[in-house]
């Protein structure tokens, strides 16, 4: 097992599996350590789904609009879970008017997006491959569907892994001094200059999602990406609402 630095520093992201199975053990191990992450108010205000049945996984990857998460050995969905601690307050007689708040929604979304990443970490660490899934949110009220989640509950993220089965190129990030401040936010004169050779280190990595092409600098992609909303993801709030958050 590598230690967690060498993990982080060494991290790229995997879309293809062999079909070796991922022991049952192995899976036991890391649930049980995800449950002592940390938590928003010691709430515990998200659940996990594993996903094992191919139809679910299948429509989900239609959701996802990218096939290989319906091929994914291990697929888990992070969710907000409300439901469980509204019944405890229901069930022992009390008022259970302040569990759908936005900041308790807030503090939901925190835990579930936490429990995400200490996995991706922990399987990481194991010489697996794994993969964030935030294309869930294309459609939620189908996720909800899918999984028959109860009201006070919310998709927040979906995690895959599995053994690698492809060995991607390291993808370039942001150096930290350019994200990292200190006492205060820092501006730049220039983003366009200052940016320059984080856009020209950009196009060097080929993304194998693409036919193995080059992509676009950074400063490409920011503006590329944010004019094609999905605008089913305008529905967000609206999504969440229709599920007793009060919003």
């Amino acid at each position: 097992m590598k230690d967690i630095i060498t993990t982080l520093n060494n991290r790229r992201t995997i879309r293809e599996f062999t079909n070796e199975k991922i022991d049952d053990n192995i899976i036991k191990e890391i649930l049980n350590a995800l449950m002592h992450s940390a938590t928003s108010n010691g709430l515990q205000q998200a659940s996990i789904i594993r996903v094992t049945a191919e139809d679910k996984k299948k429509a989900i990857a239609k959701v996802c609009n990218q096939e290989y998460v319906a091929r994914v050995p291990e697929l888990f969905i992070f969710i907000a879970d409300h439901y469980r601690n509204f019944r405890l307050i229901r069930d022992n007689g009390r008022n259970y008017d302040t569990v759908s708040n936005v900041d308790i929604f807030i503090q939901g979304l925190t835990d579930a997006t936490i429990l995400a990443s200490n996995m991706v970490s922990m399987v990481e660490s194991m010489d697996l491959g794994a993969f964030f899934i935030g294309s869930i949110l294309n459609d939620t009220q189908r996720i909800i569907e899918i999984l028959n989640l109860p009201k006070l509950t919310y998709p927040v993220v979906g995690v895959g892994f599995g053994k690698p089965n492809q060995k991607p190129q390291m993808k370039p990030k942001i150096p930290s001094e350019l994200r990292v401040f200190e006492n205060s936010y820092v501006y730049y004169e220039d983003y366009k200059k200052t940016f320059k050779k984080y856009d020209e280190e950009m196009q060097t990595y080929y993304d194998l999602r693409d036919a193995n092409r080059r992509v676009d600098s950074f400063s490409d992609q920011v503006y590329n990406k944010t004019q094609k909303p999905i605008s089913k993801r305008d529905e967000f709030l609206n999504v969440a609402r229709k599920n007793s958050y009060k919003l």
